[in-house]
């Protein structure tokens, strides 16, 4: 038998870099406040980008991050990334705004898909989804989620007996959907 390798697990640490600022003096307690924070800069770019504001208890706005950047009509992205820094800043709340480019303010069906499971792993984390404001155009109109109804912060409830817990693979879940 040959020399034995040592394992090596390299340890990492993950920070929040702070970035240039955006400053504003108001809570955010409606869709136009957080319009009125972040909606410009998002309407001066020319691809879809996905923006988290993370907020206090009260509101108060502690920081906005760009989870992700697309082309000019869609973006990808994924939970985990617009969670990072609202985990990382001891956000209590946070809203979601995003840009449509074309200045049409209708969500598209990954719009709603991706509130719809926001809001579900939101409730799951602990940091509530507030809402999910679309801007467009020059910045005088949005669409929100939460004004739509969409957006309701109900409480979810779990099964405390594992006897009753359900679960599904990604697989089954296709074949619900008709798939092979």
């Amino acid at each position: 038998m040959g020399r034995k390798s040592a394992f090596k697990l390299d340890v990492v640490s993950v920070r929040l870099v702070k970035e240039s600022s955006v400053t504003s003096d108001k809570k955010i307690n409606s869709p136009e406040d957080a319009v009125h924070l972040m909606g410009n800069l998002l309407c001066e770019m020319d691809r879809e980008t996905v923006c988290v504001i993370n907020l206090k208890t009260d509101g108060t706005p502690i920081n906005s991050t760009f989870a992700s950047m697309g082309a000019l009509n869609y973006c990808m992205i994924e939970p985990r990334e617009m969670l990072k820094a609202s985990i990382l800043s001891n956000a209590s709340q946070i809203v979601l705004m995003h840009n449509h480019p074309s200045g049409r303010l209708v969500p598209s069906k990954a719009d709603v898909n991706m509130t719809d499971r926001m809001q579900r792993v939101c409730e799951l984390v602990g940091i509530p989804l507030v809402d999910h404001v679309i801007v467009g155009g020059d910045n005088q109109e949005y669409f929100s989620f939460k004004e739509k109804g969409i957006v309701r912060n109900q409480v979810m409830r779990y099964q405390d007996d594992y006897q009753y817990l359900e679960w599904e693979t990604a697989v089954e879940r296709e074949k619900g959907k008709g798939g092979r």
